[in-house]
């Protein structure tokens, strides 16, 4: 859905290749392993291990994670645990001027991966990092910046990276119960809501507020993995994974009711599911426009992972 069928990436989300040769040489298992497990804090990525509340035991994560190594079969390299020495004022010089116009200008992100999320620093050492600005990411636009960048520079564009940590640690969350089917209506003594769609697709983060606030019938429906459901989700949403078998849940779904889903992509993984749903004759069904992070940036509410409801910030 993201990294594309065939592993070709940038599918959606500018999700990064999982076929690079540099990727697959220098990432098993851990750089692999580790964000397929917990997924990357606050981007698209999510964790897909049970015990943060996705699809994937232990050891069907490792089955995976090799699975991607045999498919390309590239030599396997051992890189050093050693820390990278470096300036890091100077690197901090040559992000400005090389980095930012795609990973952003704090790290965060543009078109290619957020290098300042704490989480990618936990799971990465600084040898990973470092072979990667040096030898880059074939069938991306990741360039080796070898034949542009001294080792010196490199070594202080590596240190200026790994300064960015927060002292991130993986951990096992709390998890919250699932809602049953008796709660996946929302209002259920309330008025329908009459969105006004886009693309016969697609209702507005505003709209779907203001219908919320008012007390509209309604169902939402989070397609993201459960285990971000679990960080971060809009109140009353129930999580219905993009990957789910549609027709095993269909018997549990209101087909009078108005259905929203929404995701991170901002986009995919609902329309996915939304059209699955209208094949199937659930024709009240809509994805949200903006997706969640769209939603949080304009201000409305989620509820996180302490319970708490992030407050409104909209005016």
């Amino acid at each position: 859905l993201c990294h594309g069928k065939d592993r070709e990436g940038y599918a959606n989300d500018h999700a990064p290749s999982l076929k690079s040769k540099q990727l697959l040489q220098s990432g098993v298992p851990h750089s692999i392993l580790r964000p397929m497990s917990y997924g990357r804090v606050g981007t698209a990525m999510s964790g897909y291990l049970d015990e943060v509340g996705g699809p994937l035991t232990l050891d069907e994560a490792w089955d995976l994670t090799y699975w991607l190594f045999w498919q390309e079969n590239h030599e396997r390299l051992r890189l050093s645990e050693n820390p990278v020495v470096g300036d890091i004022s100077k690197g901090d010089e040559l992000y400005a001027k090389h980095c930012t116009e795609c990973h952003g200008k704090n790290g965060e992100g543009v078109n290619a991966p957020a290098l300042a999320n704490p989480s990618a620093l936990a799971h990465n050492k600084d040898e990973f990092i470092r072979y990667t600005i040096r030898e880059g990411r074939d069938g991306t636009p990741m360039q080796a910046w070898k034949t542009t960048l001294s080792s010196y520079e490199i070594d202080s564009l590596t240190a200026f990276l790994r300064s960015k940590a927060d002292g991130w640690n993986d951990s096992k969350p709390v998890l919250r119960a699932i809602p049953t089917k008796g709660q996946y209506i929302l209002n259920p003594d309330g008025d329908d809501p009459e969105f006004q769609l886009k693309d016969n697709m697609y209702v507005m983060a505003a709209d779907l507020n203001a219908a919320l606030e008012s007390g509209k019938r309604l169902m939402l429906m989070d397609t993201r993995v459960p285990s971000v459901w679990q960080r971060a989700h809009i109140k009353g949403s129930n999580p219905m994974p993009y990957y789910t078998n549609v027709d095993d849940v269909v018997a549990d779904l209101p087909k009078d009711v108005t259905i929203v889903a929404y995701c991170s992509c901002p986009r995919a993984a609902s329309d996915y599911l939304v059209r699955q749903l209208r094949e199937r004759g659930f024709n009240n069904t809509m994805t949200m426009y903006e997706g969640v992070f769209g939603w949080m940036n304009l201000g409305f509410p989620v509820m996180r992972a302490e319970g708490l409801e992030a407050a409104k910030t909209r005016k």
